[in-house]
């Protein structure tokens, strides 16, 4: 069976057909995060240090690293990204010991990355547009690691799954050219949103089937795109990771961990219970509030992604007797408890005597 290693100075994360799913935690990315990009920019690397622990301990087998910042300063990322990258890494891998994932458009920042990575990263990305393929598979042969290759080309992206099918099968036969065999190739088909095309969920299923069975691939996708614009997208993403999962994917580039609830909502929560005379018990901190009222957490912690997950593992009999089940489960119950444990002496809510 097809297996991608990925490594740590310490730690060895395997993608495979008949291995746990394997999750790429995709917090450390600036893109879309104004305030993550102006702090980079200013050389501050504190949200960075707590995406890269939440992450990990909320599950991620694998980080990926991303250094897209435009710096207001230096508009060029060809100067610019290389050193950030190497700043970013050498920081995370002296962090947690899980693999990385390095993730850039620059050349440059790739083979920057891959200098200072320890173990063996798993390098994101290319595409099958010519000059990406000659940029970028020397490098994963010079370096002896596995990459993701993403199904679109010099035509773009297409809607037609033929096409991205196509797209990867040309890639892997350029990698056999440079010596890389498929096992070391990680196929991305590329998730539409299903909000624009009702049929985006049923033709990945049946693309990571052909990917599987015609060419020996394992498979990755940036998971949230397929709810992107839609409300409830944590439900849409708990039901297509499992789906996903049994047509033959792999692995997958999300967010493992559910952000912790803004004071803003609480606020407006305690408001709403005063208005309608509930009072609270003396000294209830936010934690417990939260828990109470059903909020989440003023933590972060594992999503309900992780546990679609980690059922669908146990499912797949890739959960050895059911013991990271069993695990997560308790973890979960822990952080329950020591929420709940946190309450004043007087317990629940109340409702104020007129």
């Amino acid at each position: 069976m097809t297996r991608t290693v990925v490594e740590s100075k310490t730690k060895t994360a395997v993608i495979g057909f008949d291995e746990p799913f394997c999750v790429i935690g995709e917090r450390i990315n600036p893109t879309g995060r104004k305030k993550l990009a102006a702090e980079l920019e200013a050389g501050d690397f504190s949200t960075v240090e707590k995406d890269a622990l939440a992450q990990v301990a909320a599950g991620a087998d694998v980080l990926d690293i991303n250094a897209g910042v435009v710096y207001n300063s230096n508009p060029n990322p060809n100067e610019t990204e290389p050193p950030l990258m190497t700043s970013i890494l050498e920081l995370v891998q002296g962090l947690v010991d899980v693999p990385l994932c390095i993730d850039s458009s620059v050349p440059g920042a790739l083979e920057a990355g891959l200098k200072v990575c320890e173990g063996r990263p798993l390098l994101n990305s290319v595409t099958g547009e010519e000059e990406r393929l000659e940029m970028v598979l020397p490098l994963v042969k010079k370096y002896n690691v596995p990459v993701v290759a993403i199904s679109n080309d010099d035509t773009g992206i297409s809607e037609d799954p033929d096409v991205r099918f196509a797209v990867a099968k040309k890639i892997v036969e350029r990698a056999a050219d440079f010596g890389i065999p498929a096992h070391d190739i990680v196929v991305d088909p590329l998730v539409m949103p299903i909000g624009a095309m009702a049929t985006a969920g049923k033709q990945v299923f049946t693309l990571v089937r052909r990917l599987r069975d015609e060419l020996g691939v394992n498979t990755t996708c940036g998971a949230s795109n397929i709810s992107f614009g839609l409300p409830n997208r944590h439900g849409i993403n708990n039901a297509f990771l499992p789906m996903a999962m049994g047509a033959g994917m792999t692995s997958a580039i999300m967010n493992p961990v559910a952000l912790p609830v803004a004071q803003s909502k609480i606020a407006e929560k305690k408001a709403a219970l005063e208005d309608a005379g509930v009072m609270l018990p003396e000294g209830m901190d936010d934690e417990t509030f939260v828990t109470l009222f059903g909020l989440g957490s003023t933590k972060p912690r594992p999503g309900s992604e992780m546990e679609a997950i980690r059922a669908a593992n146990l499912l797949t009999d890739n959960d050895a007797h059911g013991g990271a089940w069993i695990q997560f489960q308790k973890q979960l119950s822990g952080e329950a408890d020591a929420g709940g444990a946190r309450g004043g002496r007087r317990g629940g809510a109340r409702r104020r005597r007129g």
